[in-house]
């Protein structure tokens, strides 16, 4: 008899929800009226999976505003599935204010969420937990759209391991010995993963044991034991992104301080965080307010045809000899046409005229630089992306104190900038970064400094909580270390001890030491057992870790580059990785893109199966 092929999604949170829609978009056209079995394979609950489960605090906040959150393709979205579309995350709570959509019983047994729903608005940063609800409903939808003859089967356990031939039914082996799941397609969906620590996290981890101290290595903030941490105590933290936010916001509101008038009133239960990193600033804040103007025209320096250039050079292309100068000049041109459209007296030049030398410059030219400084005369109206990834670069201070200063000013004079529209060209960059994250994808494994710079200027946290760092800093229960933080370790006195080139000489010592980021996804540090199996039986791995896949279609890549005819893979974990599972509306959404071409490609390949079962 005819067997009913069958697909097993292995990870259930936004990016595998949105690999359910785009099947749901597509199946009609490419598969017909043909029985399929998905099964559907995460611990975690479908839609939010992991990271926006309803399970952990309510006072963690997205760091997008309401209205920049959808799951939900448009025109914009390069792909050649057909658009489905939906609200956005701020449309769909008001949908479901007024009665329009069902909530669900996730929303209907939980007062705070509807709470949070009555009171939010397109500005607002939801909470995380609201976010996860939203994503439970895309999901439910999405199920609810696909044909009647597929079958949606959720198994509430962890995938261990795929085994089988390259050109035979796949084994997915589940926790607890329950019978492995035949497939004939496996897609990876699994989201950012746990990491065994490294050498150094190894080495201070045992230092701690001896002497009795703690150390927090690298982990997702929401899933830390934070109960160690005393209060009072100095706490060195390492990180300033969105991991340290996090943690700012479990051990100060979390433990019941609060904020009244701009002033921060501890609860006494908190610790001292002395907190330092690379850079030695926070990430640039979430920009507060509503686009003015038109988009930026881009990719203009930086496209497909570009793209497509560096990609077929005999030498693969170096990121920052041959990608970022393409980079660079399409960034400079989205924030100098939104300048010249929005702020003409802060120019000295026609714009057309302008436009056409900026063109004809070569990349990180002489030329190119000099084009700007005669049509830009102030060097603050100028896009320096070096300096902005160094803010501290060459700053010393004498003192700790006036450092502390220095910071506060230096945020206050961020937030400033990032609320007000006289500097739209800010938002123009921004603009710019997603179409650019958009070509990139396409060339694998770019090495983590453009995560890093990404997220560093467009993926920061929301003015609130800078607005909250602030007045923590004010208390004294946050201390600012600077940039190129470093920790040693004393034996003789049992103590870990910070510093940073910013305030040379200064030292804080503490009992406590926490690694406020994410953990390494390498292959030699994966935690899980799924990416290791895969590993051991062949798959590909870049040089910085990330397993490797067809920019195309998201197939796993063997050692040998060749393309595994039956298992895909999706997220952050792969060389494809993108900015994010979900997007601001109407701007081109990368990972609908990926998640399109993996549906199609998957639907063909069952459609054309054409297999007996025996």
């Amino acid at each position: 008899m005819n067997a009913v092929p069958t697909l097993v999604v292995i990870g259930a949170g936004p990016r595998g929800t949105g690999l359910i829609e785009r099947i749901a978009a597509n199946a009609p056209s490419l598969y017909g009226d043909r029985p399929l079995d998905i099964h559907l394979v995460d611990p975690f609950p479908p839609g939010g999976g992991r990271i926006w489960r309803h399970d952990q605090s309510p006072l963690l906040w997205m760091n997008s505003m309401a209205e920049d959150v959808t799951m939900f393709t448009d025109d914009t979205v390069r792909q050649e599935g057909p658009v489905r579309p939906g609200p956005a995350l701020d449309a769909w709570a008001a949908d479901v204010r007024e009665g329009r959509t069902e909530p669900g019983p996730h929303i209907a047994d939980e007062p705070g969420l509807r709470d949070e729903i009555a009171e939010l608005r397109g500005p607002d940063f939801p909470s995380r937990r609201l976010q996860g609800a939203y994503l439970r409903w895309v999901y439910e939808q999405s199920v609810a759209a696909l044909p009647p003859t597929v079958t949606v089967h959720e198994h509430r356990v962890r995938a261990l391991r795929v085994t089988g031939p390259r050109g035979g039914r796949q084994s997915v082996h589940l926790e607890g010995g329950a019978e492995p799941l035949t497939a004939d397609l496996v897609v990876l969906t699994i989201g950012h993963l746990d990491a065994e620590p490294d050498d150094e996290q190894r080495r201070l981890s045992r230092f701690a044991d001896r002497h009795g101290l703690i150390h927090l290595p690298p982990d997702f903030t929401a899933d830390s034991d934070l109960s160690a941490l005393p209060a009072g105590e100095p706490v060195i933290v390492r990180g300033f992104g969105l991991a340290f936010i996090d943690l700012m916001v479990l051990l100060t509101e979390g433990r019941g301080g609060r904020y009244e008038n701009g002033t921060y009133l501890p609860s006494g239960k908190e610790p001292v965080l002395y907190v330092g990193s690379r850079r030695g600033v926070p990430y640039h804040s979430k920009i507060g307010y509503v686009r003015p103007g038109e988009r930026p025209p881009v990719p203009r320096f930086f496209g497909p045809d570009r793209a497509e250039e560096l990609l077929n050079r005999p030498e693969p292309p170096d990121f920052h000899r041959d990608i970022w100068p393409h980079v660079d000049k399409e960034l400079g041109y989205a924030h100098y046409h939104r300048l010249f459209a929005s702020h003409p007296e802060r120019t000295a030049a026609d714009w057309s005229a302008f436009e056409e030398q900026y063109a004809a410059a070569d990349p990180g030219s002489a030329e190119l630089r000099a084009v700007i400084a005669a049509g830009v005369p102030d060097p603050a109206d100028r896009l320096d992306l070096a300096a902005l990834d160094h803010p501290l670069g060459g700053v010393r201070h004498t003192s700790a104190a006036s450092f502390q200063e220095a910071t506060r000013a230096y945020i206050t004079a961020d937030l400033a900038r990032r609320h007000d529209p006289g500097h739209s060209e800010d938002l123009a960059v921004f603009l710019g970064l997603l179409s650019v994250y958009g070509q990139l994808i396409r060339f694998g494994d770019i090495g983590d400094w453009w995560h890093g710079f990404f997220s560093y200027l467009a993926s920061g946290p929301p003015g609130p909580r800078l607005r909250q760092l602030l007045a923590l800093s004010r208390a004294g229960v946050v201390r600012f270390l600077g940039a190129g933080t470093t920790v040693e370790t004393d034996e003789e006195q049992g103590l870990f001890r910070a510093g940073g080139a910013t305030v040379p000489g200064e030292r804080t010592e503490a009992r406590a030491l926490v690694e406020a980021r994410l953990p390494d996804p390498s292959p030699r540090r994966t935690r899980s057992t799924l990416l290791r199996a895969l590993y051991e039986d062949g798959a590909g791995a870049t040089a910085t870790g990330l397993l490797a896949v067809d920019p195309g279609d998201g197939r796993i890549l063997d050692r040998d580059g060749s393309p595994h005819p039956r298992r895909f893979a999706l997220g952050p974990h792969t060389a494809a990785r993108t900015g994010g599972a979900f997007t601001r509306p109407r701007t081109g959404g990368p990972a609908f893109g990926q998640n399109d071409a993996t549906a199609r490609a998957a639907l063909t390949f069952l459609r054309d199966l054409g297999r007996t079962d025996g």
